[in-house]
């Protein structure tokens, strides 16, 4: 699983955008007004920052140790990085990547969710 990869499976949900608010090199997908995933680096290997359900984010750092840690610059406690580095499988990379689209959306207002529809 690369980046390329990861941004066109998200820009396949409805209402998904790329975009660079950060900065040229760091391409970040957005449902509506909010971001979902944060395609960066760990080292010299690509990661992806991705929230997650609270609960399950300690259990998939320890699962997939070394690969999903406490999301880099982002709330520990709702974001994940994960690193594609082939330790966590691409089928799982992309149910954390629906899922992260599926917390974001649902919590956007809900005049931004029905134009989704």
């Amino acid at each position: 699983m690369n980046h390329a990869e990861l941004m066109k499976r998200g820009l396949q949900r409805p209402g998904t955008t790329l975009r660079y608010p950060f900065d040229p090199d760091l391409p970040v997908l957005f449902v509506g007004s909010k971001m979902f995933a944060l395609l960066g680096h760990t080292g010299e290997v690509e990661s992806i920052n991705l929230k997650a359900d609270p609960e399950e984010t300690w259990l998939l750092r320890q699962q997939y140790e070394g690969a999903v840690l406490p999301g880099y610059h982002m709330n520990k406690k709702h974001w994940n990085t994960v690193v594609l580095n082939g330790i966590v499988p691409d089928d799982e990379v992309l149910a954390m990547l629906e899922q992260s689209y599926l917390l974001v959306r649902d919590k956007l207002p809900m005049r931004e969710r029905d134009e989704l529809q």
